[in-house]
């Protein structure tokens, strides 16, 4: 930005930025460039690197593998039981002619292995009403990973704009100390000459030191705002330096209420939400109706068994002696039954869940409301900052013209420290004035694009 010094001050300084310049070089000349990152950049960087968002897609993906036909109900369930094992036995029988018959360690293995097949043919809709179920909390996965990312943008954006606004303050406190030194300049010679006192001197030099102060602790507000920015962005090396590409804050002067009012009602993500949660308590009461009506079950098994035998049975035909014995079965069959009665808890359900769809439609006309207020608050606070970003442009053209005026006066020793002080305060307060009206304005527009639902314009 030119500020507006008399010409001898600014000669002098041509010269100087010129030494300034060349040293610069010279030092740096083998030394690697500071990684330069646009707004474009730090915005893709964090959507692909931020923690937050990769939580949301992960909960997204678990919604996603939970639409399923099979988590629905429409596909069979298949299960297999299988056992082998076996028993020792041994028998001791007391005979009538008081003998004995005594048999040791007698071993019998038995085995069974069977597959069953069970599938609802008929559960009163409760199938087909929880696949949209879960098709809505699949798409409310995708929302919620949507207002994640639109979340992280603002931040990103509100961030990457904050340390510009950051170091517009560091080169307007560099500019006070700049003029602090040519007073001081000033205030020697005429004490050299004779034409000031010391106590002019001394005062100049202290405001040159507090001017320094400032620039001081200023450079950690820009320090702070960085790691902020990295942290945003999610990068490995929190200490790598990073330089941003833009210098000024530039806003959009030509966003319309009405405009940005019909994109919120069709696109913003919390009132998108409020919508499928609506939705999936009509569903939820529909599963809850669906067990009024009968149900139709289709099951089917096929089981094979083994039993293998350690010692002789006795049979009419005389002593036979079995070694194993095999079976198989099919069996398949019909369900129909009907929840008559449970003590009324089904009427209590019904109940409950009528409720929950009523308290869901005022959540929602709550949300629009919220959002809508939200709106409007914000779009009168873009137009208020920027009625004042115009009053603090024209303010801040004539504290320049003045500034010059008045160190003019001051070198020929027609104005007082004390005045010439307060003309330069005026200047950099007009400054600082401009500077912060425009980054509120930038943080308006911001918020209203993400209420409004487009924030990822700036991708």
């Amino acid at each position: 930005m030119i500020r507006l010094l008399p010409k001898r001050l600014i000669f002098r300084h041509k010269y100087k930025s010129l030494l300034v310049v060349f040293m610069f070089l010279l030092l740096f000349v083998n030394t690697e460039a500071q990684d330069i990152y646009d707004l474009s950049r730090c915005v893709q960087t964090s959507l692909e690197q931020n923690f937050a968002v990769k939580v949301a897609r992960n909960q997204e993906e678990i919604a996603g593998n939970n639409y399923t036909r099979g988590n629905a109900g429409f596909l069979p369930t298949v299960t297999t039981t299988n056992r082998f094992g076996g028993n020792v036995t041994s028998t001791t029988q007391n005979m009538n002619n008081d003998t004995k018959n005594t048999s040791k360690g007698i071993q019998n293995t038995t085995g069974s292995a069977g597959v069953n097949l069970d599938m609802a043919l008929f559960r009163g809709f409760n199938v087909q009403t929880t696949w949209q179920k879960l098709n809505e909390l699949k798409q409310i996965g995708e929302l919620n990973t949507q207002m994640a990312m639109e979340n992280l943008v603002g931040q990103i954006v509100a961030e990457y704009y904050y340390q510009i606004q950051q170091l517009n303050y560091f080169n307007n406190m560099k500019y006070a100390v700049s003029l602090s030194k040519e007073r001081v300049r000033i205030d020697e010679e005429r004490y050299l000459l004779g034409a000031s006192s010391k106590l002019e001197l001394l005062q100049s030099k202290v405001y040159l030191n507090e001017d320094s102060s400032r620039l001081a602790r200023q450079n950690e507000q820009i320090l702070e705002s960085e790691v902020r920015l990295k942290k945003l962005m999610a990068l490995e090396n929190l200490e790598e330096d990073i330089e941003l590409k833009d210098t000024s804050i530039v806003f959009n002067p030509d966003l319309n209420y009405k405009e940005l009012l019909d994109l919120t009602l069709d696109l913003n993500t919390s009132l998108q939400i409020a919508k499928k949660n609506h939705l999936i308590s009509e569903l939820d009461y529909k599963i809850i109706a669906s067990r009024s009506y009968p149900y139709l079950n289709f099951s089917s098994g096929y089981n094979y068994a083994y039993r293998g035998y350690g010692s002789g049975t006795i049979s009419d035909y005389g002593t036979l002696t079995i070694k194993n014995q095999q079976s198989q079965t099919l069996n398949y069959g019909l369900v129909l039954g009907m929840d008559i009665y449970n003590g009324n808890n089904r009427r209590r359900e019904k109940t409950n869940a009528l409720i929950e769809v009523e308290t869901r439609v005022y959540r929602f006309q709550e949300v629009e409301q919220d959002v809508k207020a939200e709106l409007l608050t914000v779009y009168n606070a873009y137009q208020n900052n920027l009625r004042l970003a115009k009053m603090e442009g024209q303010n801040l053209e004539v504290a320049r013209e003045n500034l010059e005026i008045a160190l003019e006066r001051y070198r020929l020793g027609a104005l007082s420290g004390l005045e010439l002080r307060e003309v330069q305060k005026s200047l950099l307060d007009a400054e600082e004035r401009l500077i912060s009206v425009k980054f509120q304005t930038k943080l308006a527009e911001i918020s209203l694009l993400q209420i409004s639902g487009k924030i990822m314009n700036y991708i």
